[in-house]
């Protein structure tokens, strides 16, 4: 019953999904020349062999699978990788890479007949959805033709298991359906075998894992800056968040006359609101995409482009990670900890809860309260001049091993 509501639900979307398409290629938030690919008019060619599938939603999870899919590259057992995802930016992440064997290609709308049309074209040997990626026609079809499934990085929250709890057999239905999971915690693995999923192991939250082969340099001009300022930088801000970053910088710019404040806002689309936000409060801005010359008079530079938040917590070792002083969750603080930068957050970090507890246990992170608390804290950071390197070493240890046991893992699933 549950599964028929869904499908005559989700058909509905795909009836109006030439107004939402419309709508969102307006907002520059859709392929004005790719978005055919959702309705399954693909822009690219199946090599007729083995391909490996990976779906993620968006950026977060197409970044995290970057090392893993560059070390399956190498395995000649593969001869292709699809990636899909439902979002611009998380496409635009993957340009950034020259594969040899990976192509990019959008989720497709999750109809029954969508769902068979997208297999019968690119009949992968094995799905693999990143952390809470559960499509119901996709999957029910995935398990008909007999692909095997794995949940990568697999995370379902206490919220969502109640959602999905109350689904009662539908729910049990869908993730009975998936062969294997690797799960980002310790939660989740109950979560899943209540479920009746028999095949979960956990080794690490795959966040875990740095991408070696990034680059990290920003322009000449923008790192001299960096280097003759007093830095920190908020990241993954959201609405509300800039406010209090704005207040902080305010504080703190009395004490230090020469602070610089970064920040990357979560939805560079937000960019124009921050930007206008600053110069009504009197302050001295710098946007990324400009690439014009960067006055030494500055007060906030804006990061209001995609994919390159590791190449400032590179040179920096003060981050607040945001959607936390709001009730948003908190966003994942594992790429400033990578590059042995002091993190702080809120207390609202329920969808990180694993890894900030971790973070904390190495004393890498710090939750502050409101304004007054990060201000503070970030205070104290400054008169420490020193990024903690044991940290990115111990990160790096973590992070390197849960690589080698996913890809086995992986591996283990795909040849046969």
């Amino acid at each position: 019953m549950i599964l028929f509501i869904y499908r005559i639900l989700i058909n509905f979307v795909l009836i109006f999904s030439p107004f939402i398409i419309l709508i969102r290629i307006l907002k520059k938030k859709e392929d004005i020349k790719r978005f055919k690919e959702k309705l399954c008019f693909f822009s690219k060619s199946k090599v007729k062999k083995k391909l490996i599938w990976f779906h993620g939603a968006s950026v977060g999870e197409i970044s995290s699978i970057i090392p893993i899919v560059l070390k399956l590259e190498k395995n000649k057992n593969i001869d292709q990788i699809l990636i899909t995802s439902s979002t611009l930016s998380s496409s635009n992440i993957l340009n950034q890479f020259k594969f040899k064997k990976t192509i990019h290609q959008f989720f497709p709308i999750d109809t029954n007949q969508m769902s068979k049309k997208f297999l019968d074209y690119w009949k992968p040997s094995l799905a693999i959805f990143i952390d809470s990626e559960i499509w119901p026609n996709m999957i029910l079809n995935l398990k008909t033709q007999k692909i095997p499934i794995i949940l990568l990085n697999a995370r379902i929250t206490q919220k969502s298991f109640y959602r999905w709890k109350t689904l009662g057999k539908f729910s049990k239905k869908i993730f009975q359906c998936i062969d294997k999971s690797l799960v980002s915690n310790k939660e989740t693995s109950k979560h899943l075998k209540f479920f009746g999923v028999k095949n979960v192991r956990y080794f690490g939250n795959i966040k875990f894992i740095q991408n070696k082969n990034k680059n990290l340099s920003l322009p000449r001009n923008l790192t001299n800056l960096i280097f003759k300022k007093t830095v920190w930088c908020a990241s993954s801000t959201h609405e509300g968040e800039e406010y209090i970053s704005m207040i902080v910088h305010k504080i703190l710019k009395k004490k230090y006359k020469n602070l610089l404040s970064i920040i990357i806002p979560r939805h560079i689309h937000r960019s124009k609101q921050i930007i206008e936000m600053m110069k009504e409060n009197n302050l001295k801005i710098h946007c990324h995409s400009w690439n014009s010359q960067i006055p030494n008079k500055i007060d906030v530079y804006i990061v209001d482009t995609y994919g390159e938040t590791e190449k400032f917590f590179n040179l920096i070792k003060i981050v607040f990670v945001g959607g936390s002083l709001i009730s948003h969750g908190g966003q994942n603080p594992l790429e400033p900890a990578r590059h042995g930068c002091n993190v702080l957050y809120g207390p609202n970090i329920n969808n990180f809860k694993n890894i900030y507890n971790y973070l904390d246990r190495i004393k890498v992170s710090k939750k502050v309260q409101g304004s007054k608390s990060l201000q503070k804290n970030i205070e104290l950071l400054i008169r420490n001049k020193k990024k903690t390197k044991s940290v990115i070493k111990k990160v790096k240890k973590l992070g390197d091993n849960i690589l080698i046991l996913t890809i086995k893992e992986i591996e283990r699933s795909f040849i046969k």
